[in-house]
């Protein structure tokens, strides 16, 4: 069992992020098109899925349904279960976390009792983490960038789950930014996953076993393990450049809407669009950082005046944004004044590069 939050599509799901009952469960088919990609890479590793119930997570099912076949040295699953009483644990017998060492046995996985709650950040678990090479799993989204901390920390290779707007946090950009995390191949997808029981929105039930699911958008899977789609390179179109691009009117840089419309060999900064991540090839462009906060000001960026702001809301803009934010702004090609969603700000690595012609 991984555990899984938020769905901006459902208040229900939302609140339940709040309140940390974000376990989704992730189907089978979901790890098998992931997983496939980098299969030469599981050869003589332990593997841990430490957010996984071994009695029920897909993702144990698939790892010991492919143990001989990735030629895996040992799996090891855990997963946390919430030890006190509250109104989404009305278990009073207090029932155990569970975990499970693999070796490939004929006679299948033993599971076993935690001592504790099983939670990653624990000792007990910090433990069977040491043992491990790779990591896999569904984290739970409301802890996600402290779940990503520890896998750096201790310097884990992983394949996890998480949203695609985890771009927008500093810490988390960062480590993309120095390499250390990137796209996994499946990226920025709205993603089928089965619901625990409790909930009472969803997008269907299975007819067969009455199994709830729902559709949750935005999910990109984040890794630090080599894929063949970070070496491709964006296919730009030789004469883009002459496209009247508009320029921020607080920042020296043009805005890009979309990631097939970047000039190809414009030489200055460009904001584009956070989904650039999925087809950031490090060789071909230079991440410099995000378009609003300290990263935008720490490049140079000034705030949006009162001005802008009064005529970005008078033209029927919307956002709760202040005057003198830290974030991008521009007029559109009919003088409207825009101020895009979060942008990535990047520059080129072309050597043959071209002035942007205004």
């Amino acid at each position: 069992m991984s555990e899984h939050s938020t769905n901006n599509t459902n208040r229900n799901m939302a609140n339940a992020r709040v309140n940390k009952k974000d376990e989704f469960y992730t189907k089978l088919e979901t790890i098998e098109e992931e997983v496939e990609h980098y299969k030469e890479q599981f050869e003589n590793k332990v593997v841990y899925l430490n957010c996984d119930n071994p009695k029920y997570s897909n993702f144990f099912k698939y790892f010991v349904r492919e143990f001989k076949n990735l030629k895996l040295k040992k799996l090891i699953a855990s997963c946390y279960v919430e030890q006190d009483y509250n109104l989404f644990n009305l278990n009073t017998e207090k029932e155990k976390a569970l975990y499970s060492v693999y070796n490939g046995e004929a006679n299948g996985p033993e599971i076993k009792e935690m001592k504790g709650d099983g939670d990653f950040r624990s000792k007990e678990s910090i433990e069977l983490l040491k043992k491990a090479d790779i990591v896999i799993t569904n984290p739970p989204f409301s802890l996600f960038r402290e779940y990503v901390s520890q896998l750096i920390e201790y310097d884990k290779k992983f394949l996890i789950i998480g949203n695609t707007n985890a771009i927008t946090y500093k810490d988390f950009f960062n480590l993309i930014k120095e390499n250390k995390v990137w796209a996994g191949h499946s990226f920025n997808k709205s993603i089928e996953f089965k619901l625990p029981n409790e909930y009472n929105k969803w997008d269907r039930i299975d007819e067969d076993t009455g199994d709830k699911y729902a559709v949750v958008p935005s999910i990109s899977w984040w890794t630090n393990m080599d894929n063949s789609k970070r070496h491709e390179l964006i296919n730009l179109k030789e004469n883009n450049h002459k496209n009247n691009y508009p320029k921020y009117c607080n920042f020296d840089a043009i805005n890009i809407d979309k990631v097939n419309d970047i000039p190809y060999l414009y030489r200055g900064i460009m904001g584009v669009p956070i989904t650039f991540i999925g087809k950031y090839n490090p060789e071909q462009f230079e991440l410099l950082g995000l378009g609003a906060g300290t990263m935008y000001k720490e490049l140079g960026g000034t705030p949006i005046t009162q001005d802008f702001l009064d005529e970005y809301l008078m033209h029927g803009g919307t956002g709760n944004y202040v005057a003198n934010q830290y974030i991008l702004g521009y007029y559109d090609e009919h003088g409207k004044p825009v101020i895009p969603y979060m942008r990535v700000l990047i520059k080129s690595k072309c050597e043959n590069e071209v002035e942007y012609n205004e």
